[in-house]
């Protein structure tokens, strides 16, 4: 069990911030502003679509778990949990809780908890933050978002394919390119153990060339030696055992299914032997898809096969496979590779000169947006509507489309003067109030 921090001091203790003290986020957590946010958006409705597309369906699990979750369900032995967990105890009750650093044990969690698999495997995806306390760097924040699927109830080849042609396609659909696929097989059990043996026997002797990291490693999880990004120990590394080598007929053919698939739908690929995951519950397929354009923080999704998770965490022995995918880097991947967004822009600007036409101006925009037409209505910063020039700079700057002029000209005849804005001709025609709906269709459309 990890080390928790003592319950926080009740909140009354804390002192009082100066008049012109200001509050900002905590290092490593970051706020997502318009426009910015709008590429989020995107991204997120390619997701939905890509899910539904493979018929995955949404499932959304607390922030907040019992920290023996992560313990049980990322690995005691690893970074995530010996260094990385935001773990507090509850001061009303004395839970220890933690801010979930991954998703995948909560969804496992709550398949169990509430019995998701019992009539037939289930496919889930989830977008969400996670938090990690580590330091931050480009792609890499101590409150992060993650994409993650998880197919549980299915032991086939072709899910783990599936899952692999999911993201492929996701990626496909962003623009994303210069990605690559590795693979590799961690087999079952008794083949590990096989290869764990032959790993503590190889690199004990070469104990004194291992970093501290890898000799500690060498006890509590040699796998993990596998991986590290220690560059005076890579020549070492490439000489070690390969689990490849001890997987049977079964395993063999598990992950020979796998690449056959990948190949017949034309998905690239590439065996790393290095690939690994250091839990037991873990087996057979494991994958990333990494690209070369964000320097050290080139793993944009990971996954593999943990059909050993669901007995962990004390359920009986239930297939599961998935992976997760940072959020920010694949956004960040796709700035560096230059794919243009089109940024939301309302179609039309409501140009009200004054507060009298309100009254008449308002249940027309509220018609036009109810036949889905979105329209920006001026306001402004301080009292009084500001001038006709003003507002005009204000619909040119917004991206609209068409300026509607709600003038008094024009209200004293029932009237809206609808203005291009964005074809350069300055053309402009007048419309009924009372006949919102027939000229709505034209607003949606740029001229």
């Amino acid at each position: 069990m990890t080390d928790l921090p003592a319950a926080a001091a009740p909140a009354n203790s804390i002192a009082p911030l100066g008049k012109r003290e200001r509050l900002n986020a905590v290092k490593g957590m970051n706020d997502i502003l318009p426009p910015d946010s709008a590429r989020w958006e995107w991204f997120e409705a390619h997701v939905r679509d890509v899910m539904g597309a493979y018929a995955y369906r949404n499932i959304r699990t607390p922030i907040v778990e019992q920290t023996a979750l992560f313990v049980k369900g990322t690995g005691e032995s690893t970074d995530i949990v010996e260094k990385e967990m935001y773990s507090f105890v509850d001061r009303l009750n004395g839970e220890q809780l933690t801010l979930r650093p991954e998703n995948t044990p909560g969804v496992v969690r709550a398949a169990i908890e509430h019995n998701l698999t019992y009539d037939g495997g289930k496919r889930l995806f989830y977008m969400g933050p996670m938090f990690r306390h580590e330091r931050p760097q480009r792609g890499r924040y101590r409150q992060f978002y993650q994409l993650g699927a998880e197919a549980l109830g299915f032991a086939g080849p072709e899910v783990d394919a599936e899952l692999m042609l999911m993201v492929a396609q996701l990626f496909e659909r962003v623009g994303l390119n210069n990605v690559r696929v590795e693979l590799n097989s961690l087999g079952v059990l008794a083949e590990r153990l096989q290869h764990r043996a032959a790993l503590v026997d190889y690199f004990g002797r070469h104990f004194d060339a291992l970093d501290a990291d890898s000799q500690r490693r060498l006890q509590t999880n040699p796998l993990r030696i596998l991986d590290t990004k220690n560059p005076a120990l890579q020549e070492l590394v490439q000489g070690a055992p390969q689990l490849l080598s001890f997987l049977g007929e079964t395993s063999l053919k598990h992950f020979d299914q796998v690449k056959s698939l990948l190949d017949a739908c034309g998905v690239a690929w590439s065996v790393n032997p290095r690939l690994v995951r250091g839990l037991d519950y873990y087996s057979h397929t494991v994958f990333e898809f990494i690209t070369d354009e964000l320097g050290a923080q080139g793993t944009l999704c990971g996954g593999g096969r943990y059909d050993g998770l669901f007995e962990t965490l004390g359920a009986k022995p239930t297939p599961a496979v998935g992976w997760g995918m940072g959020i920010e880097r694949v956004l960040e991947l796709i700035k560096v590779q230059g794919e243009a967004l089109v940024l939301p822009v309302p179609h039309a600007y409501a140009v009200i000169p004054q507060e009298s036409a309100l009254a008449l101006a308002l249940p027309v925009l509220q018609a036009l947006r109810q036949a889905g037409v979105s329209v920006q209505m001026h306001a402004a910063a301080d009292a009084g509507l500001g001038s006709m020039k003003s507002q005009f700079k204000k619909a040119d700057a917004s991206g609209a489309a068409f300026a509607l002029v709600f003038g008094p000209d024009e209200l004293a005849q029932g009237c809206v003067t609808v203005k291009s804005l964005r074809d350069g001709s300055g053309a402009q025609v007048t419309r009924t109030l009372t006949d919102v709906a027939q000229w709505a269709s034209t607003l949606q459309s740029p001229t």
